[in-house]
């Protein structure tokens, strides 16, 4: 495709009207707690589809499986820490405050999920159907372990 002015001020276009959405959803008074939400929103909203396609709530799709391993991995690599940051513990937040008591585990815990997302990828790029199934569940298991110690089932401030 040949650049020209009228291309790039569509492609300057689309850009303002897809990052319009991004900046809107962030919290102004509370930017660290909208970084955390947003990174946990996009995580799930990856893991929800690949477990229903384990649970045969929807066919599974090796591809589509794979592909939804990939994003997994990569948005796994965020760095979210930087959510949360001492102070950031106020707020419209499911955090419980045990994160900022115990950042060593926390971490831990967010190192183990990263692993274990990154060989989700890989296990599901295989073709092995019951390799990837395995590996999902694994991954699931360092998603558990986090929420039992450092997630909230409802808002804790707001």
């Amino acid at each position: 495709m040949r650049i020209t002015s009228r291309n790039a001020v569509l492609a300057a276009s689309l850009s303002i009207v897809i990052a319009l959405p991004a900046i809107a959803h962030i919290e102004r008074g509370e930017p660290l707690q909208s970084l955390r939400q947003s990174f946990f929103a996009i995580v799930g909203m990856t893991f929800g589809p690949m477990g229903d396609m384990v649970k045969g709530k929807i066919e599974w799709d090796g591809a589509t499986f794979a592909a939804w391993a990939d994003d997994l991995a990569a948005v796994s690599q965020v760095s979210v820490e930087r959510g949360f940051a001492p102070g950031s513990d106020k707020g419209k937040t499911r955090a419980k405050p045990a994160i900022w008591e115990n950042p060593d585990d926390f971490a831990e815990k967010l190192a183990n999920f990263r692993r274990e997302a990154a060989a989700l990828a890989v296990a599901a790029n295989s073709g092995d159907k019951s390799a990837a199934i395995a590996q999902f569940k694994q991954t699931g298991g360092t998603c558990k372990a986090c929420h039992d110690n450092y997630k909230s089932r409802g808002y804790l401030y707001e």
